[in-house]
């Protein structure tokens, strides 16, 4: 029987690029992508479960599988309330976390943020921080977490903002060396690459990987 993998936020710049290359590749025969509407989108592998995530309880059965990434994200544009801001980057993950746990699912996989700190006083770094420690504190075989900075390469939709630092990074990425390298920008190809390759391991245990200047770099996180 085939492996089967879980993808939420498929339609963000990193789960995108990483349907893709779930769909392209061997690795997988099934890949459900977990999604709010219907995507205008077919694949012999692929199949969408519709979902109102404030109620995702009601879909816990079809929570299983081999690996699930979650690349669920927003940012304050799209949702200045930071309550709701946190349901999305915190709580939805965690509850998903929790469902492959009792179901059995081996990997979680998901996308945080460099600096990722739940001491932290600014509101973005500590509620990374708050989820990675808690789905850390989980039952899973395997938890990877990756810290990318500023994300590049989108392909659509692109924001001024967006434009505006991803030419900055360009003349900053050289200057950060050292233990600075890890703020380099990173693509988000790049950072959907380095969690399909990821995915394809055998690893027990809960790791932290962060880019330096596009190259992954693993660590036992330590709980």
């Amino acid at each position: 029987m085939g492996k089967k993998a879980i993808i939420t936020g498929a339609t963000g710049m990193i789960g995108s690029e990483l349907l893709d290359l779930l769909l392209a590749g061997n690795a997988y025969d099934e890949i459900m992508i977990i999604v709010r509407k219907k995507l205008n989108m077919t694949h012999k592998k692929l199949t969408q479960l519709v979902v109102d995530f404030d109620q995702l309880e009601h879909h816990e059965s079809s929570i299983t599988g081999d690996v699930i990434f979650s690349c669920l994200g927003t940012t304050k544009s799209k949702t200045p309330d930071s309550k709701t801001y946190y349901k999305i980057d915190h709580d939805y993950p965690l509850q998903l976390a929790k469902m492959a746990q009792k179901n059995g699912v081996k990997q979680f996989h998901i996308v945080s943020s460099v600096g990722a700190n739940p001491n932290s006083g600014t509101f973005y770094i500590k509620l990374k921080g708050e989820t990675e420690r808690d789905i850390s504190a989980l039952d899973l075989q395997s938890v990877y977490m990756y810290e990318p900075s500023m994300l590049t390469g989108r392909k659509q939709g692109k924001r001024f903002a967006e434009m505006f630092f991803e030419g900055l990074f360009k003349i900053a990425n050289p200057l950060l060396t050292g233990k600075w390298k890890k703020y380099r920008s990173v693509s988000g190809a790049t950072v959907a690459r380095t969690m399909y390759d990821q995915s394809l391991k055998d690893e027990p245990g809960k790791w932290v990987i962060h880019f330096e200047g596009g190259t992954p770099v693993k660590q036992m996180k330590l709980l």
